[in-house]
């Protein structure tokens, strides 16, 4: 089993480093509006769409994960055009690793998800007792 830095390098420090960005954004986004609208008289309406927001982050985190694994395998398949006759065990080898940053990128929408789901409920329940 792959540590956690050893699967972020493997995975391209620069996909990966910008994930991680977006990752640390989205959190940020959502807790920050989440506090604003669970202790503030702000409109509703203002702060759910806000919250939406951190969902889009999550969204493009995977986008961008997406992305990075088409540039990687456009990369290699370059490079085995150039040597000619590859097993295809390293194709394979190189196709799981170009996988981690997509896998990253998706986890990253997973937690935008989840904690949209969570903010908005508490904040919906909150304004509905009145």
């Amino acid at each position: 089993m792959k540590t956690l830095g050893e699967l972020f390098y493997m995975g391209g420090p620069g996909f990966m480093g910008v994930l991680t960005i977006l990752l640390i954004t989205m959190v940020a986004w959502i807790v920050y509006y989440f506090i604003v609208g669970y202790t503030s008289k702000m409109d509703a309406n203002k702060v759910l769409r806000k919250l939406g927001y951190g969902r889009s982050i999550g969204l493009f985190a995977f986008i961008t994960g997406i992305l990075g694994q088409l540039i990687g395998l456009y990369m290699a398949f370059s490079d085995i055009a150039k040597v000619g006759n590859i097993s295809p065990s390293v194709v394979f080898a190189g196709v799981k690793v170009s996988m981690i940053v997509t896998f990253y990128g998706f986890f990253i929408y997973l937690v935008s998800l989840i904690l949209w789901f969570v903010a908005t409920n508490i904040i919906e329940r909150k304004l509905s007792k009145g």
